[in-house]
């Protein structure tokens, strides 16, 4: 379905925006305690530095928030619009849906923010071996 080389492939298996061929977190498991944040400083086969600058990831709040609300619309729309749940027990399952899956929707962001200042190089990896 999604191949090497797409925007959308880097942002969903959290691999490297440049090249593609390793991830860019230390646990590719978003739910290890402790470790939601670790990234790796490069990525070992292009050498592309992931922080770009200091507080890069800032800006990942914003697009967080927009996803955040993809979360808790698709969380409303299955259980008042699906399931028929009174408007209390759909809040309950939206803030349920945002509480259970924060580490996602952080690596999300984090994902896509990177994927908006960096584009996949084919070549990167070929370049840094030769």
């Amino acid at each position: 379905m999604l191949k090497k080389g797409n925007k959308l492939y880097s942002i969903l298996t959290g691999s490297c925006p440049k090249c593609q061929q390793e991830s860019m977190y230390v646990h590719k498991n978003p739910y290890k305690p402790g470790h939601l944040f670790k990234m790796r400083e490069r990525c070992g086969h292009c050498d592309t530095k992931y922080k770009i600058e200091p507080s890069f990831f800032y800006g990942a709040m914003y697009v967080s928030y927009g996803v955040g609300i993809a979360f808790a619309v698709a969380a409303f729309v299955i259980a008042k619009l699906f399931i028929g749940a009174s408007l209390m027990n759909t809040f309950i399952a939206i803030v349920a849906t945002l509480v259970v899956f924060m580490p996602v929707i952080i690596r999300l962001s984090r994902n896509i923010w990177i994927n908006i200042f960096m584009k996949y190089d084919p070549t990167a990896v070929d370049a840094t071996k030769a």
